[in-house]
């Protein structure tokens, strides 16, 4: 699964007016939760969070909204640290949404220039979590 293609799913949960939609492919999977007016209310939509532009390098974008996670236990050492080179593949941390711990993986290979974001914050799609060092 790209994100391309996660984005075409948010964009017919949108069409459809779905709350949620989970979908397995292989050892991929992606659980998409959004929240929907109720009827008779007026409800305001926050606003999208901006992204700053990140000094040069690559980003490591979360592939879904939940908490972030640096280490798969709070007494366990982080996947990876600032400065640690890291293959294609490899565990970058874990996004937890809907009570489902997803691995959050390595697209490229590089060295880990900064952890954009904090242990236990929440991300949305699309959030840079990692830059590379360019």
């Amino acid at each position: 699964m790209d994100i391309a293609f996660i984005k075409q799913l948010i964009d017919l949960m949108e069409q459809r007016a779905l709350a949620q939609l989970e979908l397995q492919d292989g050892d991929k999977k992606v659980a998409i939760l959004r929240h929907l007016p109720q009827a008779g209310g007026s409800v305001t939509a926050a606003p999208m969070p901006t992204v700053t532009p990140t000094p040069a390098g690559a980003v490591e974008p979360s592939p879904m909204v939940g908490v972030f996670y640096v280490a798969p236990s709070p007494n366990d050492a982080p996947f990876v640290q600032v400065g640690q080179r890291v293959q294609a593949g490899d565990t970058l941390g874990i996004i937890e949404a809907m009570k489902i711990m997803n691995p959050l993986e390595a697209t490229q290979s590089g060295i880990i220039a900064e952890i954009l974001v904090q242990n236990g914050d929440v991300v949305q799609f699309g959030q840079p979590i990692v830059r590379y060092q360019a």
